[in-house]
């Protein structure tokens, strides 16, 4: 569970400097992020749109973007993202899987140095405002 992780960061940040999240916690979680809470049949509201998320510890996803919905796919290691499917991404953001969590959770914002990002940032800017409950 990635939000009892955050919230450890939450109360470390209170206190102090926190810690990053555990690698495995932080590699799962996102995982997590990916499958179940992004991951719905709901109509993207934009065009059409791929964003690739790469964790330095070495495991990648894709998540794309269309009238279907939103659909996640874990990729092999990034230089091999290409090769797997010959998509390209419109964005793509870099960093720790630490990172990549606390990014997903509002904890790192889009211009923070601990993330690498490349290409269309609005997708990031339409997928932070999405909601697809509403």
């Amino acid at each position: 569970m990635p939000e009892i992780a955050v919230h450890t960061y939450d109360a470390q940040l209170a206190v102090g400097d926190p810690e990053p999240l555990p690698d495995e916690v932080a590699l799962d979680g996102f995982d997590d992020c990916q499958f179940t809470l992004c991951s719905t049949d709901v109509a993207w509201p934009h065009e059409p749109a791929v964003v690739d998320y790469y964790a330095t510890e070495g495991r990648s996803w894709r998540l794309r973007l269309s009238r279907d919905g939103a659909r996640a796919a874990r990729l092999g290691a990034p230089a091999a993202s290409e090769d797997l499917d010959p998509d390209t991404a419109h964005t793509s953001a870099r960093g720790t899987a630490s990172d990549l969590v606390l990014f997903f959770y509002g904890r790192i914002q889009l211009d923070s140095p601990k993330l690498e990002l490349d290409g269309d940032r609005r997708v990031f800017d339409q997928l932070i405002a999405w909601d697809p409950s509403a």
